[in-house]
């Protein structure tokens, strides 16, 4: 059969091509996986092996078909771009939106990129596919550290406030008045009839003492508990 000996003179770049998909893939998927994310090291080889084997079936699958009949022709590009194309699901099922937050869009996208990877060694192109995967690490790693050090100091702004159904706004924006606190914008839930969770968010590079404001917070009538934010 010609597709048992299309299958004997390529299993040695199948085998090598896959298990370098899933080195690749698996790298990035281990670093998501200990971050604690939703998508980590076994999604990320799934979909990184997965992608390798869409690739191999685009170069390889139909030739015997273009050897029998010579005016059969095939575009390798075909699969690959519904690979692409539907592996957005995959990237929406990582992303939690709670109220105003959105957590899992890295992960989405580290999902799309392993697809990629993929699809770029299953074509052979591992000097490509290798020095991508540094890049990739290397921002999931010290960006991430960087983005922590100068950008997500505005994560201190935030102050989470339970109260009852008779909580007044009002008595809250007037404590953040008095300390000359500006308040860039203000979310409520209520997510329990008989209570309401407000989400009160600080411009950034304020001087203020946490402490103090989450004291008289908690004094405010109908107040449950505040939380400050880190």
């Amino acid at each position: 059969m010609q597709g048992a000996g299309i299958l004997n003179e390529h299993l040695i770049v199948f085998l090598i091509r896959i298990l370098v998909a899933l080195l690749l893939s698996g790298t990035i998927g281990f670093e998501r996986e200990i971050k604690n994310h939703s998508a980590g090291f076994r999604t990320h080889i799934l979909v990184g092996v997965g992608s390798c084997l869409m690739m191999l079936l685009s170069l390889y699958g139909f030739e015997a078909y273009m050897d029998q009949y010579e005016n059969v022709r095939f575009d390798p590009a075909r699969i690959p771009s519904y690979v692409i194309s539907g592996i957005g699901f995959l990237g929406a099922g990582s992303i939690i939106v709670n109220g105003s937050t959105i957590r899992g869009l890295t992960t989405a996208a580290s999902i799309w990129t392993v697809a990629g990877l993929g699809l770029v060694v299953g074509a052979g192109m591992y000097d490509l596919a290798i020095l991508t995967t540094v890049i990739v690490l290397l921002s999931l790693i010290f960006l991430n550290k960087i983005e922590k050090q100068y950008f997500g100091n505005h994560m201190r702004n935030h102050f989470l406030v339970v109260g009852e159904q008779e909580l007044k706004m009002n008595e809250l924006l007037i404590i953040f008045e008095k300390a000359e606190v500006n308040i860039r914008r203000i979310e409520i839930n209520q997510e329990v009839p008989v209570q309401r969770k407000i989400l009160i968010e600080l411009e950034k590079n304020q001087q203020f003492n946490d402490a103090v404001l989450a004291d008289q917070l908690s004094k405010v009538k109908n107040v449950i508990h505040v939380k400050h934010r880190r």
